[in-house]
């Protein structure tokens, strides 16, 4: 531990040489500094995320449990009861009941999370550009100037899940009888894709620029649109923590409350923080590209190593009175001459 927080004795200092000069190594650098930090980030943090967690849990219980009643009675009809009997008979109108109540109660939930994913972007975001940031006094200072539109953006993410599951049962249920419906079934699910892809940038935006709330949520879309592979290379990446437990809980049914308790296990400890981490760097990479450059005074490539960097360890000849460059090679050409 001493060696983590200290570095080994005998080693040098950190110099102009050591400085990233591409993205992946700024990117891997800081989260080998700041790994810890994420951590300490992610548990200031977990208070706000566990009503959402336990309405998850709520979710999953309830499915599980209509899972294990339809597979009872599937198995051996005669010997079910009444009760069975009843809710196999009535699956769909449980199974949606079960699902629509969990994103009524998710709203809320998912709301009250924005100011704080504020300040875990203004944190993450100077790690990841190597800037200093106090994971706690500027996490509340953070989310204290930008609460207002923080709880906004997690008010409509909020309602966005429950949104798309209402609107494609509807247009649906529509679709059996006109296939012309199935266009707009299609459109739900693409608004909440192109949301969830526009929350990459959203929150490293708000807590850089000043912007109002529409020119928010404006600009968070047309940049999630405009690099969209790259965008959703980077959500899914993130993912795939969830995708394992998914595939394990499908295929391998009997390991699956060990494999969910793994991944609340990750979210609890590291999981938000580290996609925080991930969602900055990539943020920070795009502001530079298309909005830094194009205001007045604005640095690029924060933490990078740079060309005037490698000028300023290049050995400079002396300056005469005039400001006139000594030049040894013509004065001993002189000498030679006289």
């Amino acid at each position: 531990m001493n060696n983590y927080y200290y570095g080994k004795s005998g080693k040098g200092d950190y110099s102009r040489e050591d400085l990233p000069k591409t993205r992946w190594q700024l990117f891997g650098e800081m989260l080998r500094v700041r790994f810890a930090g994420l951590f300490r980030l992610n548990l200031i943090t977990i208070a706000a995320w566990i009503p959402m967690m336990y309405v998850l849990a709520q979710l999953v219980t309830g499915l599980f449990n209509l899972a294990s009643i339809i597979s009872t009675v599937e198995m051996d009809q005669a010997a079910a009861t009444a009760e069975q009997l009843s809710v196999y008979e009535q699956q769909l109108p449980l199974l949606n009941n079960i699902v629509f109540m969990a994103l009524l109660y998710l709203v809320p939930c998912i709301a009250i999370t924005g100011p704080f994913q504020a300040g875990i972007a203004y944190v993450t975001r100077n790690w990841a550009r190597d800037e200093h940031a106090f994971a706690w006094a500027d996490f509340r200072d953070a989310l204290k100037a930008n609460w207002k539109q923080a709880l906004g953006i997690s008010t409509i993410t909020g309602f966005v899940p429950l949104i798309i599951y209402v609107g494609y049962r509807f247009y649906g249920q529509m679709s059996a009888n006109s296939a012309f419906f199935i266009v707009p079934q299609m459109l739900t699910l693409l608004l909440g894709l192109v949301w969830a892809l526009g929350l990459t940038y959203i929150y490293p935006m708000m807590i850089t620029y000043k912007m109002g709330f529409m020119t928010l949520i404006k600009n968070g879309i047309l940049l999630a649109i405009g690099r969209l592979p790259q965008t959703a290379a980077v959500r899914l990446a993130m993912l795939v923590p969830t995708l394992i437990v998914a595939m394990i809980t499908w295929f391998l049914t009997p390991y699956a409350l060990y494999a969910l308790m793994v991944l609340a296990a990750y979210y609890i400890l590291v999981g938000n923080g580290l996609a925080r981490f991930v969602y900055a760097s990539f943020s920070n990479a795009v502001f530079d590209r298309f909005i830094n450059p194009n205001i007045a005074g604005v640095e690029v490539n924060r933490g990078m190593a740079k060309e005037e960097d490698d000028d300023e360890d290049e050995p400079q000849p002396p300056q005469l009175p005039g400001g006139r460059i000594w030049d040894q090679e013509r004065d001993n050409q002189k000498d030679k001459q006289g």
